[in-house]
């Protein structure tokens, strides 16, 4: 299984990487998408029901399959011999901030869900905050990847 996962880590994290930047469009957008509907759809005949469909859409259809992906291709390369240090600081940081960007995930789901119940407390400018969370845990993956402190 190891030599499996080593001759097909090139594939791997190419489509680990893709995966990610699919996963990352939906994290930087949908809270955008939260705001407007917030701040702006009353205010327009039928507008609910759309930014409604557009955050279903994007949680269901793009989101959730590239969080998966992201996943597996990761705990693939998790798994590749030679690939990650234990005993290294990168490896724990990169796993805290993934996470959390997990957990932020779920997070987003929870508030469609408000919003389509009519629920919703958050505030657009409370969004626009919330908004840079995934920037703030993108960071910390990349350079912990890359620099390997």
């Amino acid at each position: 299984m190891t030599d499996l996962l080593s001759v097909a880590y090139p594939w791997t994290k190419a489509f680990h990487i893709m995966s990610v930047i699919a996963w990352m469009a939906g994290l930087f957008y949908l809270p955008r998408l939260f705001v407007h509907h917030v701040e702006r759809a009353a205010t327009v005949e039928g507008a609910p029901a759309i930014f409604e469909m557009m955050e279903l859409k994007l949680l269901r259809l793009i989101m959730n399959p590239s969080m998966i992906a992201t996943w597996l291709f990761g705990l693939a390369l998790v798994f590749t011999p030679g690939i990650v240090d234990w005993g290294a600081v990168w490896p724990w940081t990169k796993a805290a901030a993934v996470l959390a960007m997990t957990w932020f995930h779920h997070w987003l789901g929870l508030r469609r869900k408000d919003l389509l119940a009519g629920s919703n407390v958050v505030t657009g400018r409370q969004y626009r905050m919330m908004n840079e969370v995934p920037t703030v845990l993108m960071l910390v993956i990349v350079i912990s990847v890359v620099v390997k402190f």
